[in-house]
């Protein structure tokens, strides 16, 4: 109830205000200000004031936000784990997937893509391979 009385008051002084600089010719920055004072009676209207006063001072509200916090967090802890293990294990704890291309998508291939070894020049390769070939490229361009 307060703060729809706050709000009431907020938007009469700003139309009054708006009243003042409209009788002073500036009709532009008088329609201006009667816009911004009319926003505080339309959220009382709404009921956005009253939903808003009512999770600000509701201790079950902040215990959800605090609820949603955690989850937030366990979830950004279990994904940096992921991305430091090298992304998921395969469920049946056998072989692990092939390495795919950054850009590739699993879909690609078909299901059975990341279960089949890389076969072709690529499949034994080293990381100290896959870069040599980037090192010419840079090299060629004298970079």
């Amino acid at each position: 109830m307060l703060a729809e009385t706050i709000c009431s008051a907020v938007s009469a002084a700003g139309l009054g205000i708006a009243a003042i600089t409209a009788y002073r010719k500036r009709y532009l920055s008088a329609a201006r200000i009667a816009a911004w004072s009319l926003v505080p009676l339309g959220l009382v209207m709404t009921g956005a004031v009253e939903w808003a006063f009512d999770t600000v001072f509701s201790p079950v509200a902040w215990a959800g936000f605090g609820v949603l916090g955690v989850a937030w967090l366990l979830l950004l802890t279990v994904r940096g784990v992921e991305r430091r293990r090298g992304g998921r294990k395969a469920a049946g704890g056998g072989a692990e997937p092939a390495a795919v291309a950054p850009g590739a998508s699993a879909r690609a291939g078909g299901r059975d893509a990341l279960a089949r070894p890389a076969s072709g020049p690529t499949a034994g390769a080293t990381g100290a391979e896959d870069f040599s070939d980037i090192e010419a490229i840079l090299k060629k361009h004298g970079i």
